[in-house]
């Protein structure tokens, strides 16, 4: 089983909602613009019915270099996750 390619989203999302592919396609790609502007500005966007990308700061920390073990510094940094809604995790499993 393959994964859905950004094409393969773009044909089933315009054959489903009759908009040209054109339309769909500038549809994705104005989400994902906004998403990361929303992100960037209030530190989340939700999708409805499929969760919501959230901006985390994570505190620096102790880890472990895998090839000799040797313990390193892990800097803070912000990262960006996906937390899945309620609705999706019930629809899936």
């Amino acid at each position: 089983m393959s994964k859905m390619t950004k094409s393969a989203i773009v044909d089933s999302l315009a054959t489903t909602t009759g908009m040209s592919k054109k339309d769909v396609n500038g549809f994705l790609t104005a989400m994902a613009e906004l998403a990361y502007k929303e992100v960037k500005k209030n530190g989340e966007f939700a999708v409805v019915g499929l969760g919501k990308l959230v901006k985390v700061h994570r505190k620096a920390r102790e880890g472990r270099n895998p090839a000799t073990g040797e313990t390193i510094k892990i800097a803070a940094k912000t990262v960006v996750k996906f937390r899945v809604a309620k609705a999706a995790k019930d629809a899936v499993l």
